[in-house]
């Protein structure tokens, strides 16, 4: 990764009065380096400290992978004994005299394990909850990485647009999810998908989170499918409703209710206004058709490296909107025990306005 972004984490944790900032695996690590650890049994934790060169314990094995950084670090390797890895701990913190300082951590990320090992390099430091600093960074997407999100997006849809042909009535949930899953990876979503497709139908669809199951596609169900892909480390993540079949006049009707609800959301998205305004477009057209109780959660979140980042699109959250800001608007109505309608679209706010990411058909298609 660029040295920019270095530096830029060097002001912000200057800002915040940060003397360090501990980062393991994750997101904010490869948005930092470039660099792809697994989460294991082995400790891998970079140390950031303004106006040195950061410092990275790391397996022995895993030392290769530097020679891609962009800026120099101070490598410190250790074996496969663990009762040497401490010392390695010890060595790196020494290194950027962050003993007794205040060193971020991110709480959403770092692991008992890893923050134990930093804890004991470090006995008299204060560690701060600093999530929101890298993530500051990783809130306003540049033209890279908005590229390779309507890249993942464009591999979602044409993904699904194959799957859509091979539905049938009799199809489980789970056949219809795993081939979903081979469609992506064929379109050229990278393996490791940030979550898994949503695939409910019939009652399981008013489940807004629920996991594909043996259920059978039954004729007069709803189906919906929430999907996305991972193109360059970054993600799509996609909603769409389909009718199996002939069904209730209800829900056409509800089904048109939360596209309305989607159009009027992604008509509120612009520069400096605040996510809440979103929300609250959105959730007055649910409410305004009597059906508010049965849309019951935020209208939407932020995307990017992961599914689920800032900014939320919910209503009391009132940061404004800014360039470069990437977010889904994805309303729906759930009837408990019946069926459940979803629309989902990525947004990307722009120096005038905002942009759709997607473009797949919103309105109800009839498969099956």
């Amino acid at each position: 990764m660029s040295s920019v972004r270095l530096e830029k984490l060097f002001t912000e944790m200057v800002k915040t009065g940060l003397d360090g900032l501990a980062l393991n695996p994750g997101p904010s690590l490869t948005y930092m380096t470039g660099l792809k650890f697994h989460l294991m049994e082995r400790p891998v934790v970079m140390l950031f400290a303004p106006g040195n060169s950061p410092a990275i314990v790391l397996p022995e094995l895993e030392s290769a992978k530097l020679s891609t950084l962009s800026y120099p670090v101070q490598p410190f390797p250790y074996g496969e004994n663990p009762d040497e890895w401490d010392a390695s701990f010890a060595k790196a913190v020494k290194a950027l005299g962050l003993k007794g300082k205040k060193i971020g951590v991110e709480p959403g990320c770092i692991r008992l394990l890893e923050f134990g090992y930093v804890r004991k390099g470090a006995p008299d430091a204060d560690f701060p909850d600093s999530g929101k600093v890298v993530g500051s960074l990783r809130l306003h997407k540049d033209a890279g990485e908005a590229a390779a999100m309507r890249r993942a997006v464009d591999v979602a849809q044409r993904a699904l647009e194959v799957v859509i042909l091979q539905i049938r009535i009799g199809m489980t949930e789970r056949e219809v999810a795993a081939e979903l899953v081979v469609q992506l990876l064929r379109h050229g979503s990278a393996p490791e998908m940030s979550f898994s497709p949503i695939v409910s139908s019939g009652p399981n669809s008013a489940n807004p989170h629920a996991s594909p199951s043996e259920r059978k596609l039954q004729h007069g169900d709803l189906l919906v499918v929430d999907w996305g892909a991972v193109v360059d480390g970054y993600l799509s993540d996609l909603t769409r409703t389909f009718a199996v079949g002939e069904v209730d006049p209800e829900y056409k009707k509800i089904h048109q209710i939360v596209l309305e609800a989607n159009q009027a959301g992604r008509v509120a998205a612009r520069p400096g206004r605040a996510c809440a305004e979103v929300d609250q477009a959105a959730r007055k057209v649910i409410e305004k058709a009597g059906y508010g109780r049965y849309f019951f959660h935020r209208t939407g979140h932020g995307i990017g490296m992961e599914s689920h980042e800032e900014p939320y699109i919910r209503g009391d959250n009132m940061q404004l909107m800014e360039p470069g800001m990437a977010f889904t608007v994805e309303p729906g109505i759930y009837l408990t025990n019946r069926n459940g309608v979803r629309i989902e679209d990525d947004m990307l706010i722009t120096e005038n306005g905002a942009e759709c990411l997607s473009d797949m058909v919103r309105e109800l298609r009839v498969i099956g």
